[in-house]
C-alpha cells in the first residue's frame, strides 16, 4: 500500500527511473501477491524470493541477493519503507555500497526493545540521510537521538495516500453482504504479533474476549497465516470455530478489508497500519499492545492501548458500545499527498515545504 503511493508519485517526474525490488519476505499470495494487481501496480522489477526463515537467515539472504541488484542497477538512491527485516536489510545493503538511503516512516518508536521492529526502525534511521516522518512525535524522537534536523522531513503518511485513492472504489465492495453483515453492527479483529499469538495464555485471553463480545455483536476475524498456525496448535482454534457469533475468514483483499473497516462499529488489532487507517476512517480502534510507535492515533482519540487481558478488552469494547468513544479528525498532513511531498524533497523541488530543519 505504501509502495503504490510512492511509485505513482515518481511516475510523472521527468528523467526519473525506478526499480522496485520485492524481497519475498512476505511471501503469502493472499497477503502480498494480489495487492499488486488490486492496486493497479506493475509487477516488481526484481523478485528476490527469499521466503520464510529465521530473522537472521532472512537478513543474510536479502543482503546477499540485494547486493547483486545494486551492483547491476547502480541506483542513485535506495528508498526503504517501514520497519520489517527487509527495511533494515535494504538500508544495510545500500550503505555498504555507499548509496544514500531514504527511510519512509522514520522516527517511529515504541520504546519496547524486545520488538524486532523497534531495532529495525532505529538502525535504519541512523543509516539514512533522508528521514520522512509521519507524525510530530517522530521528529521529536529523531532530534532526541541526535539526528541532524536538516535530514528530517515531516511529510505525512503514505498509507493514507493509498486509502484516499481507493476508498471510493472500496465503497463498491460487497464483502459485508457476503459475510451477512450488510445491515448490522460488527467488530473486526486482527491479531498477528508474537506478543499476542505466540504465548498460549495470552492468546487465550484474546479468544475469551472475542467470545464474550460475540454474544452481543458479530465478530469478523480475518486470520493471518502466523495466527492460524498458533490457533491450530492449541484448543483456541476449535473454540473460535464453535463460536456462533465469530466468523473466521482468510485474509481479505485491500478494498474488501477497507470496506469492512469503514463499516465496523470498532476494530480490535495489533497492527500499526490498521491503527493509522482507522484514524482516518473515524472508527474506534482497540489496540492490543503494551505500547505503540504511533502515538498520534492515541492523541487523536481513534485508538486506545488495551492490555492483552479479556476483562480489559471487553471493557474497552463496552465503552464503544455505550457511545463513550469520540474520534477526532485525522492528524495533520494525513491528506493523501505524503508521497508527492517525498518526491519533491528527493528531487529538489521548491514545493518541498514540509521539511523540518
Amino acid at each position: 500500500m505504501k509502495l503504490a503511493a510512492l511509485t505513482r508519485a515518481f511516475e510523472p517526474r521527468p528523467n526519473v527511473e525506478t526499480c522496485v525490488v520485492h524481497t519475498g519476505q512476505h511471501y503469502d499470495e493472499r497477503l502480498a501477491g494480489n495487492l499488486f494487481s488490486e492496486l493497479e501496480m506493475k509487477k516488481p522489477d526484481v523478485q528476490l524470493a527469499v521466503g520464510a526463515g529465521a530473522i537472521s537467515w532472512q537478513m543474510a539472504e536479502i543482503l546477499g541477493r540485494l547486493d547483486s541488484v545494486l551492483v547491476e542497477f547502480a541506483p542513485d538512491r535506495v528508498i526503504v519503507v517501514g520497519d520489517v527485516t527487509s527495511t533494515l536489510a535494504g538500508a544495510l545493503a545500500a550503505s555498504n555500497r555507499g548509496i544514500p538511503v531514504a527511510h519512509i516512516e522514520a522516527g517511529l518508536r515504541s520504546f519496547d526493545p524486545t520488538m524486532p521492529e523497534e531495532r529495525n526502525r532505529m538502525l535504519t534511521d541512523h543509516l539514512s540521510d533522508r528521514l520522512f516522518v509521519t507524525e510530530p512525535a517522530g521528529v521529536d524522537n529523531l532530534r532526541r537521538e541526535g539526528v541532524d534536523p536538516a535530514r528530517i522531513h515531516l511529510v505525512g503518511n503514505v498509507m493514507i495516500d493509498t486509502l484516499e485513492r481507493e476508498r471510493v472504489r472500496a465503497a463498491d465492495s460487497d464483502v459485508r453482504a457476503r459475510l451477512g453483515l450488510a445491515d448490522s453492527s460488527y467488530l473486526v479483529a486482527t491479531l498477528h504479533r508474537p506478543e499476542n499469538v505466540d504465548e498460549p495464555s495470552v492468546l487465550r485471553e484474546a479468544v475469551d474476549a472475542l467470545a464474550e463480545i460475540s454474544h452481543s455483536c458479530p465478530v469478523v476475524f480475518p486470520i493471518h497465516p502466523r495466527t492460524r498456525q498458533r490457533l491450530a496448535a492449541s484448543t483456541e482454534g476449535e473454540r473460535l470455530r464453535r463460536s456462533r457469533g465469530i466468523q473466521l475468514v482468510d485474509p481479505l483483499g485491500y478494498r474488501d478489508f477497507l470496506h469492512l473497516q469503514a463499516g465496523a462499529t470498532a476494530v480490535l488489532t495489533d497492527s500499526g497500519g490498521i491503527q493509522e487507517e482507522t484514524a482516518v476512517l473515524g472508527v474506534p480502534c482497540l489496540t492490543v499492545r503494551r505500547s505503540t510507535e504511533r502515538p498520534v492515533t492515541l492523541e487523536h482519540g481513534s485508538s486506545r492501548l488495551v492490555p492483552a487481558n479479556a476483562g480489559a478488552i471487553v471493557e474497552a469494547w463496552s465503552a464503544v458500545a455505550r457511545g463513550e468513544w469520540v474520534v477526532r479528525p485525522p492528524p495533520p498532513l494525513w491528506d493523501g499527498r505524503a508521497a508527492l511531498r517525498i518526491a519533491d524533497v528527493l528531487l529538489g523541488s521548491a514545493a518541498a515545504a514540509a521539511s523540518v530543519g
